[in-house]
């Protein structure tokens, strides 16, 4: 069964809608109306007549009909009624926010296996439950937290919510945005695999995060990842790597991690790229969804900073990235550019005393060899104007920018990237991590 109406429906009906604003029941229907939601929200509560100015129905059966999606937001133990009543008002997708279930103990393992069946028979899909929702930019269903409203190319699948929340505030505050994001919680349902066959045909998706704790249905994973990367660029953080690792996944949503070196041998095969960690997943992704494509690999770094320079260089070894010698040509005018405390290799070092302007001089004298194919810009000095000179390259060079220890004015310029929607980076080695991924 189709899981669009998940992510595109014209009505949400909130069950478990509270007028206390510290519940999560009154935060999802406040996050529906200020992410201005295209559809019609019906809170479900039988103690009140009205949450936020809307009409709050006693139970889901006697909100509007043909309901097409509930987020279920009640003591565990009522859920499955709540699914009968799906049932009656023609309800096909739900997400169950409620946790209680398989992660807790014995008796809720058992409850999750009750709403399954329910939900198998009434013919109804289930994200969750002990999950976090959703969030559909491009038509305000925020039907999570927090409220995130930046519309962009990135879209997040994730067992955590806080990772979500992570991903979706930093995508916000860079003004990278995001499309969509799910989080799958016990995946007693839909999986990563249903959410990365709808991503693979939504337009507005230009590249997937995943974190990923246990891969249950490892083909069924693996094939809809494959077809996914052959449409767009598919990233993949995985917990539980190590046996302490693998436990503590056991405890959080009661899935079975596996041996790390077989799905990262298993993914790499079918194209999908895999990071190390929190921050990187973000950075490659925001890098994929942001900067221009080289033509190649071969890459210049141009530093103001022979430290992060080396750390740019140490980073590469194990990265398909080729370090390309200076084109012999550029030598002459770099020299008759640049003053002459500068080291003329790769990376070309123009040392603490640099300006905007030798920046300038750099790039447009190294950007007219074809074989410098993509620039990796490491700004570790407090320089004015560097934003700009960046902005008016970017247009037709690929560039990767790092500010790193530029203070109060770094901070400034950075926001001027920002505000033009292009990414910055902090990091060198993952600058270099990045450039590998393009």
């Amino acid at each position: 069964m189709t899981i669009r109406k998940l992510f595109e429906p014209n009505s949400v009906a909130v069950v478990g809608a509270s007028r206390d604003p510290k519940k999560l029941g009154h935060v999802i229907v406040k996050n529906l109306i200020e992410a201005d939601f295209e559809g019609k929200i019906y809170p479900v509560n039988p103690e009140t007549d009205e949450i936020l100015d809307l009409k709050c129905y006693p139970s889901l059966d006697e909100a509007p009909k043909k309901t097409q999606l509930a987020v279920i937001v009640i003591p565990a133990k009522k859920v499955p009624s709540i699914l009968k009543q799906c049932k009656e008002n023609n309800v096909r997708n739900a997400i169950i926010i409620s946790g209680g279930f398989s992660e807790f103990d014995e008796e809720g393992k058992e409850l999750e296996e009750e709403v399954l069946e329910i939900a198998e028979e009434m013919g109804i899909r289930i994200l969750g439950p002990n999950c976090q929702g959703i969030n559909n930019t491009s038509n305000g269903l925020c039907a999570t937290w927090p409220l995130v409203t930046k519309k962009g190319p990135l879209s997040i699948v994730t067992q955590s919510g806080t990772i979500a929340a992570a991903l979706s505030h930093w995508a916000q505050e860079e003004n990278i945005g995001i499309a969509k994001t799910a989080i799958l919680g016990n995946k007693a349902d839909i999986d990563e695999a249903d959410i990365i066959n709808y991503l693979a045909g939504d337009d507005e998706t230009g590249v997937i995060a995943l974190y990923l704790e246990g891969v249950e249905k490892g083909r069924k994973f693996l094939e809809a990842a494959r077809k996914a990367a052959e449409e767009k660029p598919v990233v993949v953080l995985k917990g539980g790597k190590t046996e302490l690792g693998a436990e503590a996944v056991k405890s959080h949503t009661q899935s079975y991690a596996g041996k790390y070196e077989i799905f990262e041998s298993a993914c790499r095969q079918e194209g999908i790229i895999l990071v190390d960690s929190l921050t990187e997943l973000y950075n490659v992704c925001k890098g994929i969804a942001k900067l221009p494509q080289p033509d190649g690999k071969n890459t210049i770094i141009i530093t103001s900073s022979g430290g992060s320079g080396i750390l740019a260089v140490d980073a590469i070894e194990d990265l398909d990235i080729n370090l390309i010698d200076l084109p012999e040509q550029s030598i002459e005018r770099l020299e008759e550019n640049l003053p002459q405390e500068c080291i003329l290799k790769n990376p070309l070092d123009l040392t603490g005393s640099a300006t905007a302007e030798t920046f300038d001089e750099s790039i447009k004298i190294l950007a007219r060899y074809k074989d410098v194919q993509n620039m990796v810009i490491i700004v570790g000095d407090p320089i004015s104007g560097i934003a700009d000179v960046l902005k008016e390259r970017y247009e037709r060079l690929p560039l990767i920018p790092v500010f790193i220890g530029m203070g109060k004015l770094g901070d400034e310029e950075k926001e001027k990237l920002i505000d033009s929607e292009i990414p910055v980076f902090s990091d060198p080695a993952i600058a270099m991590k990045v450039a590998n991924s393009l």
